[in-house]
């Protein structure tokens, strides 16, 4: 341990192992990456996203990165065209994060995407980083690691300074190479769009697959949804109507549930957290709500959810959803 006083460590071998067990454990640490120090959780596991979220008090569900050892562990999560395999030959390990159409197999959980049917996804380059992956045997979904809206960290001191005492460890890398975010490319449309410049120019990327499009352009003009951390994300709409605040459940309606309580009489229902805990909620929102969105449900009546905490970013992402659904089928995720 670097710091006595404090959750700091040196990255050595026993460290990173113990970190690794964290993160199978479903807890957070904080690590180096080239570009800037990462709030890591197990991408796999819902609870564990959700707890970035409510660490760093992030207002909405934005999708957030997530880590892999390998470019072929990150094709068994998403979906690699040509562009994408000469762009990761080209830059990964690095400071690029490529968007791409999710794997309908993919264990990743589906708050990592916030509903989306897209993964961002990252092969870091930074030694720590890289044994932490390997040791921990998980993909590791990992914005920066400080509090919403703080400037981004680029050494152990910055994480303890921005989170206190959240992540369990930190393990101390030194300070980040590169300094900023990575560069965010999206793949998911005709022509490569960058949503955020980062670590990896235009110009560089442009050497390999050729002209990028303006930054947030769909085909045909139309304004596309972002798709990456510090953007303004679509939001998965499910097509049955969702019918928010609800205190009563019709026939043939659905309930999403939260806490305790005796609404009875619908079609079939589903409890965000029987005990209220609202980081228990945000882990089963997005699951939930595709799993009550079939055909035998007119709609989905939503009890209300505290504005509290991470309530917050539930009822934001419950009213976009239900703005998108009411906008048709392109404004969807």
């Amino acid at each position: 341990m670097i710091n006595a006083a404090s959750n700091i460590f040196a990255p050595s071998t026993e460290n990173i192992a113990a970190a690794a067990a964290v993160i199978r454990e479903g807890g957070l640490i904080a690590f180096p990456t080239e570009t800037v120090y990462g709030l890591g959780a197990d991408a796999t596991n819902d609870r564990a996203v959700a707890s970035i979220f409510e660490a760093k008090d992030r207002p909405r569900f934005n999708p957030l990165i997530v880590h892999f050892a390998s470019s072929s562990e990150a094709g068994n999560a998403a979906a690699f065209d040509a562009r994408a395999h000469r762009l990761a030959g080209a830059f990964w390990p690095g400071a690029l994060t490529l968007v791409l159409e999710r794997r309908s197999a993919s264990a990743i959980s589906l708050l990592v995407s916030a509903g989306l049917e897209t993964l961002a996804v990252r092969v870091p380059a930074h030694p720590v980083a890289q044994a932490l992956l390997a040791a921990a045997k998980r993909p590791i979904a990992a914005p920066s690691a400080n509090r919403a809206g703080e400037v981004s960290p680029t050494s152990a001191d910055h994480v303890s300074a921005s989170l206190a005492g959240s992540p369990e460890m930190i393990l101390d890398g030194g300070p980040c190479p590169v300094g900023i975010e990575s560069t965010v490319l999206d793949l998911t449309t005709p022509r490569a769009v960058i949503l955020r410049p980062g670590g990896i120019t235009r110009d560089e990327i442009e050497g390999v697959i050729g002209p990028t499009g303006p930054a947030n352009a769909a085909p045909g003009g139309a304004t596309e949804g972002v798709k990456s951390p510090g953007m303004l994300a679509r939001h998965y709409a499910p097509d049955r109507p969702l019918r928010l605040d609800a205190g009563e459940v019709g026939r043939t309606e659905a309930l999403l549930a939260f806490g305790p309580h005796a609404i009875t009489g619908g079609a079939a229902e589903m409890n965000l957290s029987p005990s209220a805990d609202l980081t228990e909620a945000a882990a089963n929102l997005f699951a939930m709500l595709r799993a009550l969105d079939r055909p035998d449900i007119s709609a989905i009546a939503v009890m209300p959810i505290p504005e509290t905490g991470l309530g917050v970013a539930i009822n934001d992402r419950l009213r976009r959803a239900t703005q998108s659904a009411l906008a048709g089928p392109a404004a969807k995720g």
